[in-house]
């Protein structure tokens, strides 16, 4: 997959709102910043009206003239105007921005048909390392592990499943040598709530101390059961269409009835 170049190659983002829909807007606005010598990486079009584009530079004398020049055109709203976010390259590689709702933690909603979407946001989000502990909310067979599993490839990742289902029972009581910080552990909130013995309670408790990155599926089951205290970085919602509702009380906790993924 693509990989995007990092800030410190004096990158800007630049995003617009079309207010007048005028015949060669586009040209206009991009020969105004090839007049000033900022070359231009990528132009996407993001939902209905607005368009982001990736600018390579190497003066911010250049970059105030093209600021102050855009807020001078009528015809467009200027909204980004910055070095780069996850946020600004999801949007230039999908065309759309990520939903998120600001809540405490901070929630990101996605639906089944975004799941190439999700992976891309999560998998940067792993790519940049660091000790984050993510939850993934959603209904039963709605892509959750798919999504963390094909995240942590994209990330190139070591990926440990501590419990899960996802092809056979999984309720791990220790670690092996070479499993670390540099690995990414996987936990359903579920299994381990509902098949978790002390010594794999241990193992969790142990884990979400340890410096690296830590995935909870059904993150609301996991704190409700009050065996450990987490605090989530920020929450991954997944529903198979826009009006989907979940309903955690609608899941079963028996570990035959539900499907992890």
């Amino acid at each position: 997959m693509k990989r995007w170049p990092n800030q410190a190659e004096n990158l800007l983002y630049l995003e617009y709102d079309i207010q007048q829909d005028k015949p060669g807007l586009l040209g206009a606005v991009t020969t105004l910043i090839g007049m000033l010598d900022l070359n231009i990486l990528s132009v996407t079009g993001i939902g209905q009206t607005r368009r982001g584009l990736l600018l390579q530079v190497q003066s911010k004398t250049k970059v105030r003239a093209l600021h102050e020049a855009l807020i001078e055109v009528g015809a467009i709203r200027v909204t980004a105007f910055r070095p780069p976010t996850l946020s600004d390259r999801i949007a230039l590689r999908h065309g759309k921005r990520l939903d998120m709702v600001e809540t405490n933690p901070p929630t990101y909603r996605f639906v089944r048909e975004e799941l190439g979407v999700l992976v891309d946001f999560l998998g940067d989000t792993l790519v940049q390392g660091g000790n984050h502990v993510i939850g993934i909310r959603g209904m039963p067979r709605v892509g959750k592990t798919e999504a963390a599993i094909a995240a942590c490839v994209y990330a190139n990742k070591r990926w440990i499943l501590l419990s899960s289902t996802i092809i056979r029972q999984t309720i791990r009581t220790d670690l092996l040598l070479d499993e670390s910080e540099n690995c990414i552990f996987l936990i359903d909130g579920i299994t381990s709530t509902t098949r978790g013995s002390n010594e794999h309670w241990a193992l969790l408790e142990k884990v979400l101390q340890m410096p690296t990155l830590k995935i909870i599926e059904h993150p609301d089951v996991f704190l409700r059961d009050g065996r450990l205290e987490v605090d989530f970085d920020f929450i991954i919602e997944i529903r198979h269409h826009e009006d989907d509702v979940i309903r955690i009380e609608d899941i079963s906790m028996s570990f035959t009835a539900f499907d992890l993924s």
